[in-house]
């Protein structure tokens, strides 16, 4: 199954588009079991989406790879290695799992802060030491890339992806992962919801890109296509994506 289950919703009030809050601890089973049977077989979380590691660990993970991130590390860290470990620890703890299936940076950039040098080592330790099957960068813009890649090579790398923002491929980065075997999950490929919202609904700060949304809600008119499908399918077709994560609020969804 190429969909992954994204749960930045299982731990915070997420999403332009997101109506329901955060989900409810029953809820998060039911879509968990729904999911496992339904052939998802990966999760993406982090560290800072709230209560979500506790909330999936409550429920239950059993079957599912497991994807989460470091938070960007604060300017009192003390000990790096040390504030790694423990922030791995915690998660493994929160989720109920002994390894993760892979572990990303929030904030790669700060790879070349002078005070951490020794944490790309500290990754790959973790690596070494079974705790983490890949290691990554979660990133904004493939530009991001252009820096990283000399320096640091990662595993996995998770970016945002869709039928408006398609940097990823224009820039020549997915090709060039694909390439070098570097694992690749997407995320965003609803934009926050901006996509299934019809002209009513969205908020009135993305008016400045009207024409953008006409052109989008022709397409799928002319087409006689749900725009859910249109985006999800859009994401599934590109073959060099191994995930495409699709972040729910509920067993609807």
């Amino acid at each position: 199954m190429k969909i992954a289950l994204g749960t930045v919703q299982f731990g915070t009030h997420y999403g332009i588009a997101n109506a329901n809050g955060q989900v409810n601890s029953s809820e998060v089973k039911v879509i968990l079991d729904h999911a496992r049977n339904s052939g998802v077989d990966t999760i993406d979380t982090a560290i800072s989406y709230g209560s979500s590691e506790q909330s999936l660990g409550d429920a239950g993970v059993e079957g599912f790879q497991v994807v989460s991130k470091l938070p960007q590390i604060p300017e009192d860290y003390g000990d790096l290695r040390l504030w790694i470990n423990r922030q791995v620890h915690r998660s493994l703890k929160s989720l109920g799992v002994k390894k993760l299936s892979g572990l990303l940076l929030h904030r790669p950039s700060q790879l070349f802060d002078p005070d951490k040098k020794e944490l790309w080592s500290l990754l790959l330790q973790l690596k070494s030491d079974g705790l983490v099957e890949k290691v990554g960068f979660s990133i904004y813009t493939p530009n991001e890339l252009d820096e990283l890649w000399g320096a640091f090579k990662p595993d996995l790398v998770q970016a945002p992806y869709n039928v408006i923002d398609r940097r990823l491929v224009d820039s020549g980065w997915l090709q060039r992962m694909h390439e070098e075997k570097v694992e690749v999950h997407v995320r965003s490929i609803f934009l926050q919801g901006l996509l299934l919202m019809n002209e009513g609904s969205r908020p009135a700060k993305f008016s400045k890109w009207a024409s953008v949304w006409r052109q989008w809600e022709s397409w799928l008119k002319a087409n006689d296509i749900a725009p859910v499908q249109a985006a999800v399918s859009f994401a599934l077709s590109e073959s060099r994506i191994s995930k495409v994560v699709v972040g729910v609020d509920g067993l609807g969804h």
